[in-house]
C-alpha cells in the first residue's frame, strides 16, 4: 500500500504546485470564541466550490489524494470543517461507522470536560475510624480509590506519613479499601486478551493495579506497625475522620492522556464520566449513557455509534468522522472545554505522538491533533490554521490497511495540503 502511494508521488506533486499557487504563510491556531458551533449542512452534500476559490482548491486537492489506487484496498472516511465559516469543507465516507482506534480518547476527553469541566481533580482519600491512644490507631484505616491514574508511591509515602503525624505509629484494627467508585470488571468490554496496558481498579499505583502491595510498603517505611497486614474490601462507613487526600487535576491527566496516548489514563476519565451519574459501582452503562446524552446535544443519533471503552482499545467501538468533528466543535464552542482541550493536543513536529509527523512542512507547529492507531487501523482528528487564515476541523479514518504507516503517510499529505 506504501508503494501505492509512492507510485503516485507525480500526482501528489501537482496537487500540491496547484494548492501552492494560492499559498499564504500559516498561522498558528487562534481562538475567537463566539457564537456556538454546530454542523450547519449535511456533511455527505457538501456544494462544490468553484475552481480558483479557495474552497475549490481544497476540494480538488483532496479528491485528488482520495482518489489513489491507495483506497482500492482500503477504507476512507474524511471530514473537514471550517470553523471560521461554519460551515463543511469536504467529506468523503463522512458518516461511515468505523474503528476510532486512540481517536476514542478525543470522545472521552471531550465528554469529561463537559460533565466534569476543567476544574475537576481526581482524588484519593485517607481516612480513620477509631481513636488514637499512646501512638495506636484502636480502629481502622480507610483508602477510598477515585481511580486517579497519577496516584503514586510518593503519594503513598505522603499518605502514611500523614497518619504517622496524627500521632499513629500503630494500627489495631483493619486496613480497608473502598473500590466502590467503578464495578469490578478489571478489563474494558472487547480489549483483546494480548492487549498489555494491565487491569483495572478504583486504586491503581503509577496506573497499574497494585496498590495492596504498595500500601503495605509505604507504612512499613514510615514505621507504622499493623496488627493486621491483609488488606480488605469495603465501603467508607460514614462515622471516619479524613487524614489526607491527594488530588490532580484534570489537566495533569489529559497531557499523558492525549499526548503520549496513555489508555489507562483514558479508562480512568472515562470511569470519572460513570460516576457522575451519582450510582455506585458504575461503569461502561453509566458512561455510555452520558456520552450518547451529548450525541444527542449535538443532533446526531446514538443508535448510530457504539461506545466500547474510554480509550480505544476495544474493537467495538464504532463512531464515524461526523461524530469526531461534531465533537471537536462542539469543543472549540464552548472555552471551558477548549482551553484544557486543545494544550493537550500532540502538535505536529512538535510533541506526544506527533513529534516526528509532518516537521520540515507548513504543517509543523500548526497541526494540534490526537493519533490513533491499532492494527489495520491509523486515524487523526483535531485542528489546523489553512493558508486563509481559516480554523478548520477534521478527521482522518484510514482502515485495512497492512502498516500503520501508510495510513499516517496519507494524513500527513492531508494535513499538508491543508496547511499549505
Amino acid at each position: 500500500m506504501v508503494s501505492g502511494i509512492k507510485a503516485n508521488k507525480s500526482l501528489l506533486l501537482i496537487v500540491f504546485l496547484f494548492i501552492t499557487c494560492i499559498c499564504h504563510s500559516h498561522r498558528i491556531l487562534q481562538v475567537p470564541y463566539t457564537s456556538p458551533i454546530q454542523i450547519t449542512e449535511d456533511a455527505r452534500n457538501i456544494e462544490k466550490a468553484p475552481a480558483g476559490t479557495w474552497k475549490g482548491n481544497i476540494q480538488f486537492g483532496l479528491d485528488s489524494l482520495s482518489q489513489l489506487p491507495f483506497f482500492e484496498t482500503t477504507q476512507l472516511g474524511l471530514y473537514v470543517y471550517d470553523l471560521t465559516d461554519n460551515v463543511p469543507v469536504y467529506a468523503k465516507n463522512a458518516a461511515q461507522r468505523m474503528r476510532p482506534a486512540s481517536n476514542q480518547k478525543l470522545v472521552t476527553s471531550i465528554c469529561g470536560l463537559h460533565y466534569l469541566s476543567g476544574n475537576y481533580n481526581f482524588r484519593t482519600d485517607l481516612c480513620i475510624k477509631g481513636t488514637v491512644a499512646n501512638g495506636t490507631l484502636q480502629g481502622d484505616v480507610y483508602v477510598v480509590g477515585g481511580m486517579d491514574p497519577m496516584l503514586s508511591a510518593s503519594n503513598l509515602a505522603d499518605m502514611a506519613a500523614a497518619l504517622h503525624n496524627a500521632g499513629i505509629s500503630n494500627i489495631a484494627g483493619n486496613l480497608y479499601t473502598d473500590l466502590s467508585m467503578k464495578d469490578d470488571l478489571p478489563y474494558g468490554w472487547g480489549w483483546c486478551w494480548d492487549d498489555k496496558d494491565g487491569s483495572l481498579s478504583a486504586l491503581m499505583v503509577d496506573a497499574k493495579d497494585k496498590f495492596n502491595s504498595e500500601w503495605n510498603k509505604a507504612l512499613s517505611k514510615a514505621g507504622i506497625r499493623c496488627s493486621r497486614s491483609a488488606i480488605r474490601q469495603q465501603q467508607l462507613p460514614a462515622d471516619t475522620k479524613s487524614v489526607f487526600c491527594v488530588t490532580h487535576t484534570i489537566d495533569e491527566v489529559l497531557q499523558p492522556l492525549l499526548k503520549n496516548s496513555h489508555n489507562i489514563y483514558a479508562e480512568c476519565l472515562f470511569y470519572q464520566i460513570a460516576a457522575y451519574s451519582g450510582q455506585k459501582s458504575a461503569g461502561r452503562k453509566q458512561a455510555v449513557k452520558l456520552i450518547n446524552d451529548l450525541i444527542l446535544k449535538l443532533d446526531m443519533q446514538p443508535d448510530q455509534y457504539q461506545i466500547a471503552d474510554g480509550s480505544g482499545l476495544s474493537l467495538y467501538n464504532y463512531v464515524t468522522p461526523e461524530l469526531l468533528v461534531g465533537l471537536l466543535n462542539y469543543a472549540f464552542s464552548n472555552p471551558g472545554i477548549f482551553q484544557h482541550l486543545y494544550p493537550a493536543l500532540p502538535i505536529a513536529g512538535v510533541d506526544g505522538t506527533l513529534s516526528k509527523r509532518m516537521q520540515d512542512s507548513p504543517a509543523y507547529n500548526n497541526v494540534h491533533a490526537k493519533t490513533g492507531t491499532l492494527y489495520g487501523i491509523s486515524t487523526l482528528s483535531g485542528y489546523l490554521t489553512a493558508s486563509n487564515g481559516h480554523l478548520l476541523s477534521f478527521c482522518i479514518m484510514n482502515q485495512g490497511i497492512n502498516t500503520a504507516k501508510s495510513g499516517k503517510d496519507f494524513q500527513d499529505q492531508v494535513c499538508i495540503l491543508l496547511c499549505r
